[in-house]
């Protein structure tokens, strides 16, 4: 869940919980508003976690302090074999 969604779902629940006086027989429309706004808050915690734990951010370097060598590998397909060019 994005963090967006977590924030319409928490909004939506305190519409449902706080702003409505529907009665629906069978149906607490309080109580959705609320499971609406904790699966909203769960949402935004997971999103904002998700941020920070994966964020691709790099810590700033100290003076004098060189950045890390990035290492990448090439793949190829073990089919391919380049063939020298014709004339």
């Amino acid at each position: 869940m994005t963090i967006g969604a977590g924030i319409f779902l928490i909004a939506v629940g305190a519409i449902l919980k706080f702003a409505t006086n529907i009665h629906v027989q069978g149906l607490s429309i309080d109580t959705i508003g609320v499971i609406l706004m904790i699966a909203g808050a769960v949402g935004l915690l997971i999103g904002l976690f998700q941020e920070i734990v994966w964020s691709r951010r790099t810590r700033p370097l100290a003076p004098g302090e060189v950045p890390p060598v990035e290492e990448r590998r090439e793949v190829r397909d073990p089919a391919y074999r380049e063939q020298p060019p014709r004339y």
